[in-house]
């Protein structure tokens, strides 16, 4: 049994990071599932980091259209928010499975402390991420990913110029989150291409490796962790 001090000094220390590397995703989501029905107030927040087999997700709003042509590639429904996206190798997958409650924060701001770890893990590697109203995830400019300049409006199409390099969607149970983001690495893209990312038709994909970084994925997925555990920690 865990001392009180013992407890309360793991609770203050933050979310475990748990690299699981390859991952099946039906497997996963059960896992997490599992471990946040079974969570109590003592139970220390955890983040998983994962990279799963090639595999689309309809989130709770997805729409069958948004999938124009799968080839084979299996099509998952998901309890997460949003609409459909692709997970695959080379892609870092990030579940942070928080007590949202513990960390006295809401979803919008949870929202906003996922997309800030992205946007610091970018800048760690040289790449300027920039987010856009009302479209959760990260986006990067395609002439320079490396430029600082902020995006400016109004904009006609708030996507021209731009592709998404990290997807969201979260589930929030008892005021305990899962699912999480995934961020693009050094991929096969095409199967973005016969899908309309996150419900947006004809939204461009990228990955740090179309961009010119060469980062590998356990760089990258420790980077984010660690960035996870930060800011997602109650003495933050």
């Amino acid at each position: 049994m865990i001392a009180g001090g013992e407890l309360a000094a793991a609770l203050s220390a933050g979310p475990q990071v748990r690299v699981l590397g390859g991952a099946d995703y039906a497997e996963t989501v059960a896992a997490m599932q599992a471990f946040t029905q079974a969570r109590t107030e003592s139970t220390p927040d955890e983040v998983w980091l994962c990279q799963h087999p090639p595999v689309y997700t309809q989130g709770l709003a997805g729409k069958a259209e948004h999938v124009l042509d799968a080839q084979g590639i299996p099509v998952v429904q998901s309890n997460r928010g949003g609409q459909v996206t692709y997970h695959g190798p080379g892609q870092v997958v990030a579940y942070p499975l928080v007590d949202l409650r513990r960390l006295g924060i809401y979803v919008k701001e949870f929202v906003y402390r996922l997309e800030h770890c992205v946007i610091g893990t970018l800048a760690d590697l040289g790449v300027t991420g920039h987010r856009v109203a009302g479209a959760p995830g990260i986006y990067v400019r395609l002439v320079d990913p490396f430029g600082h300049a902020a995006l400016t409006g109004p904009r006609l199409d708030r996507f021209e110029g731009l592709g998404k390099i990290a997807a969201l969607g979260i589930k929030v149970s008892r005021h305990c989150s899962y699912h999480g983001l995934a961020l693009n690495v050094a991929m096969d893209l095409a199967p973005f291409g016969r899908i309309n990312p996150c419900g947006y038709a004809g939204l461009q994909t990228v990955d740090l490796a179309t961009l010119g970084i060469g980062a590998e994925w356990p760089d990258v997925a420790g980077r984010l962790g660690q960035k996870l555990a930060a800011h997602l920690s109650p003495r933050r």
